[in-house]
């Protein structure tokens, strides 16, 4: 069965929008709830995302969004939370929030929860690690390997094998593959996917030399408040809450869950700001009839304090 996400653009001369200033379009999606084609009035869609194109982020946003949205790179993530505010900008985002491997983006949660933006959907992307280099080089040519520290990490077991070549970290995994394109370094290799090979015009040196094979991260959808409409298939919620700092106070929250046999997917603490040794929970959770969600929230609401949602929307489970 289909489902629907709506989105509202505001017109360039009504930056806060309205649907009467706004153009509105309503998109049927594939199962897994990704949009089968995004564009307003002939326009692509434009998605920010962090680092430039050929990035795992972009791989996303397309699986996501649709093949022919239109990226809107960001050099950071608070630079994308600003570009994805800005209705001159963007329109979306696909912003990374945990790694089966590594482990939650804690920065990520704040920047979200301090924004007006709103996650409409998520995605589960299987991460493969690629060699790259210039074509024409080999393994024994290089020299240096440039990557972001997490890809170097994810690899270590495979240069452990090549202890010659020097590890560098960068930025961006897309980026070393485009800065070895632009600077024909012969003695350097990048860790990145096979779509920045593709962009670049870099060879495959050793594809998917990730030590553990079963690796992903999970990206949220992000819109802002008012333009997204998730339909009535959402069956799932992003929500970020604080307890009374008395014993069993989390535990009470996590019961009226429990109770209404929905399913905790994710709970993450992150430390309070001048407020030593206390934290704000952010959780999501899923129901098995998405008419429910709504209900659920409201009997949460009491077992904690300061609630807000962050978002809900349709829950794309991971097929391995």
């Amino acid at each position: 069965m289909n489902h629907k996400l709506e989105f509202s653009r505001p017109s360039a001369g009504d930056p806060a929008g309205g649907e009467e200033a706004g153009s509105h379009r309503t998109f049927a999606t594939r199962p897994g709830f990704r949009p089968a084609f995004l564009t307003v009035d002939g326009l692509a869609l434009r998605i920010a995302i962090q680092g430039v194109r050929g990035s795992f982020h972009e791989i996303a946003a397309r699986q996501f969004f649709g093949r022919d949205v239109r990226i809107v790179p960001a050099l950071s993530f608070p630079e994308l939370f600003r570009k994805t505010a800005d209705p001159a900008q963007a329109d979306a985002a696909i912003l990374a929030i945990e790694n089966s491997i590594a482990g939650s983006i804690l920065g990520n949660y704040k920047l979200l929860l301090h924004s007006d933006l709103q996650v409409v959907g998520e995605v589960h992307l299987p991460i493969r690690q690629n060699l790259l280099a210039l074509p024409g080089v080999t393994l024994g040519d290089l020299r240096e390997v440039h990557s972001h520290p997490m890809a170097l990490a994810q690899c270590a077991d495979f240069f452990q094998q090549h202890p010659r070549i020097r590890l560098v970290e960068s930025d961006d995994t897309a980026e070393s593959a485009a800065r070895i394109a632009r600077r024909r370094a012969r003695h350097i290799g990048a860790i990145a996917s096979a779509l920045a090979a593709e962009y670049y015009g870099l060879n495959v040196l050793a594809p998917a030399i990730e030590t553990v094979a079963e690796n992903y991260t999970r990206f949220l959808a992000l819109g802002r408040a008012g333009e997204f409409t998730a339909d009535a298939a959402a069956n799932k919620a992003a929500v970020c809450f604080t307890t009374t700092h008395q014993p069993g106070s989390l535990a009470r929250a996590l019961a009226v869950l429990a109770g209404e046999k929905a399913n905790l997917t994710k709970i993450q603490s992150v430390p309070i700001l001048g407020r030593p040794w206390e934290y704000r929970f952010f959780a999501d959770f899923s129901v098995d009839a998405p008419g429910r969600i709504a209900s659920v929230i409201d009997l949460l609401r009491p077992a904690t304090t300061d609630l807000k949602v962050l978002g809900i929307y349709p829950e794309n489970t991971l097929k391995t």
